[in-house]
């Protein structure tokens, strides 16, 4: 009975998760579990715990007495996630890197090219992380901060341009770690997230520079 309502509890988180990536529930709108309780039709019951998941994983916020409601990321937010990413991924590589039996490597390699490199389709990152044997890792970029970053992407797109380098820098992260060099996977994931992080700021800036540039001409029409 309790693995039949964890089954359906995860079931209710899932598909909520995936109403708010698709934008059917906005970023900062209200989480109405009566109408989502109706819609799976189930009880109450697993869509306030699927919903506490949610809070736990950082996707959702709810203060006492009010409503529970998206989170409302901006720029910011993801520029600094990505500069905590920086740090705990290269941590993270590292240790996996040192962990890591033979055969989980070998695993990992061929299961990479068989995705032909897409990290997305293999989840790299968070594979890594759990391979890292760091139990506080695991938790924090698993279960919260790469959560926060699917909802990033899927609302805003990738970044133009990264795809191609972003598979390069995955394969020689990915022979470093084949090599057991744990100093120069640690490296080459911190400068790959470095080099994400700088290109989510371009971004970032691309899309401010027109609006600036607009109030700066509006003001030279009114003078």
């Amino acid at each position: 009975m309790a693995d039949q309502q964890r089954t359906l509890v995860d079931t209710v988180f899932e598909g909520i998760f995936q109403r708010i990536l698709g934008g059917e529930i906005p970023l900062g709108g209200v989480v109405n579990e009566a109408a989502i309780a109706e819609s799976f039709k189930v009880s109450r019951g697993p869509v306030r715990e699927a919903v506490k998941a949610l809070q736990g994983r950082g996707l959702i916020v709810k203060e006492p007495y009010f409503k529970a409601r998206v989170v409302d990321l901006d720029a910011r937010d993801m520029v600094e996630i990505f500069q905590l990413r920086e740090s705990v991924e290269g941590m993270s590589v590292k240790l996996a890197t040192q962990v890591m039996s033979d055969a989980a490597m070998t695993s990992l390699l061929a299961d990479f090219e068989k995705v032909d490199g897409d990290a997305k389709v293999l989840d790299l990152h968070a594979r890594i992380a759990r391979e890292s044997g760091n139990r506080r890792i695991q938790s924090l970029l698993c279960d919260e901060l790469y959560y926060l970053l699917r909802l990033y992407r899927a609302r805003s797109g990738s970044y133009a341009g990264r795809q191609g380098n972003a598979a390069a820098e995955h394969w020689q992260i990915l022979r470093a770690m084949r090599a057991r060099d744990a100093e120069l996977a640690e490296s080459l994931m911190r400068a790959h997230i470095a080099r994400a992080t700088e290109a989510l700021q371009n971004l970032l800036d691309s899309e401010t520079t027109p609006a600036v540039a607009s109030g700066a001409e509006n003001k030279e029409n009114k003078a």
